[in-house]
């Protein structure tokens, strides 16, 4: 089947890519809707600029729009308006989407696929959050975290690549803090560096750490594509 992407360049929306294609399906575009503000709770806001890369890295175009309000049911109106002009210049059948456990999410993509007759796909859906962070990693994704918003998360972990030995001192830290470990509440949101999807690894050159004493973010200055990796 001929999927769009609701792409925002972390964990979620990339490892629900590698996992729809595994399926067989055919992924022909990807979505990006630009938030006004992190007020969304809807969409992903910080480094999405920075999409381009991944998505010359997957030789996927990518079709973006900005969103003027955090309105959910405002950023719906700019979602839908992409995915008909998705429809009409890809053929899309579908949409696959990054969602593990947020039915608030699930129900507003499902009800906007059912009204443009489309199939809405999550192959993330209630996956067991350790088990996930730890397949994400066997299937060789990584990514670093671009935004902390949680007790127990502290600056350290901006900018940081998670990897194996961290996912335990994760878990530990969402049982005490009673975040969740997938990140999916929006207690911390990641950007995808590097995975099996890409051609070229994205290397970055320069990004900043801002952080107000509970939360944090770290956006990417400079960054491109790593031919030489």
């Amino acid at each position: 089947m001929k999927l769009a992407s609701l792409f925002s360049g972390g964990k979620d929306s990339m490892y629900a890519i590698d996992l729809a294609q595994k399926q067989g399906h055919q992924i022909t575009c990807l979505l990006s809707v630009f938030a006004k503000s992190d007020e969304s709770h809807l969409l992903h806001y910080p480094n999405l600029q920075w999409t381009k890369l991944q998505s010359e890295s997957m030789n996927i175009p990518q079709l973006t729009i900005n969103s003027d309000s955090d309105k959910t049911d405002d950023e719906l109106v700019v979602l839908e308006n992409l995915l008909n002009i998705a429809k009409e210049k890809f053929h899309i059948q579908g949409l696959v989407h990054g969602g593990i456990k947020s039915k608030f999410q699930k129900e507003k993509f499902e009800t906007l696929c059912s009204k443009l007759d489309l199939i809405a796909i999550a192959p993330l859906w209630d996956t067991e959050p350790k088990q996930y962070m730890y397949d994400l990693i066997d299937s060789n994704f990584l990514f670093i975290v671009v935004t902390v918003s949680s007790d127990g998360l502290d600056e350290k972990w901006l900018g940081k690549s998670i990897l194996k030995s961290d996912i335990d001192i994760l878990k530990k830290l969402s049982d005490k803090f009673e975040f969740n470990l997938n990140f999916e509440g929006g207690e911390a949101e990641t950007f995808v560096i590097d995975c099996p999807l890409f051609s070229n690894p994205i290397k970055i050159n320069q990004g900043k750490k801002i952080w107000d004493g509970y939360r944090g973010r770290f956006e990417i200055v400079d960054a491109e594509l790593n031919y030489n990796a």
